[in-house]
């Protein structure tokens, strides 16, 4: 059973045109034709849920006023503590960079209010 699972799980990562591919492939090797199974899977695969909703964000500095880096350098230490004044400053004045990466939504949002209230322009990804 393992192994099917494996199977699937390997040609749920083709693109269209590769199991597309496939089908012509196996239909010669064997010697049947598939249209009716084709059908049937496109049906599913139409059927199959929406993604589930993301649970990690990447909090992106997208740009800083000149008139408002200071407080954006500050933001962004209090943000990532582990941060020098060197390396804030360098992500301030790089932008656009993120700041955080795979972090939980509430420190996303925490993160891009604190960034915003500094004058900072932020995205979530």
């Amino acid at each position: 059973m393992a192994d099917i699972n494996n199977i699937v799980e390997e040609l749920s990562k083709l693109t269209v045109l590769e199991a597309a591919e496939l089908v012509k492939a196996l239909e010669t090797k064997w010697g049947v034709t598939a249209a009716a199974p084709v059908a049937v899977a496109a049906a599913a695969a139409a059927a199959a849920p929406a993604e589930a909703p993301k649970d990690t964000f990447d909090v992106i500095l997208v740009s800083v006023p000149a008139d408002k880096k200071i407080g954006a350098i500050k933001a962004v230490r209090e943000v990532k503590p582990g941060l020098g004044l060197a390396e804030a400053k360098a992500l301030v004045e790089g932008a656009p960079k993120p700041v955080l990466e795979g972090a939980n939504k509430a420190d996303s949002e925490a993160a891009k209010k604190k960034l915003e209230e500094a004058g900072a322009k932020v995205e979530l990804k």
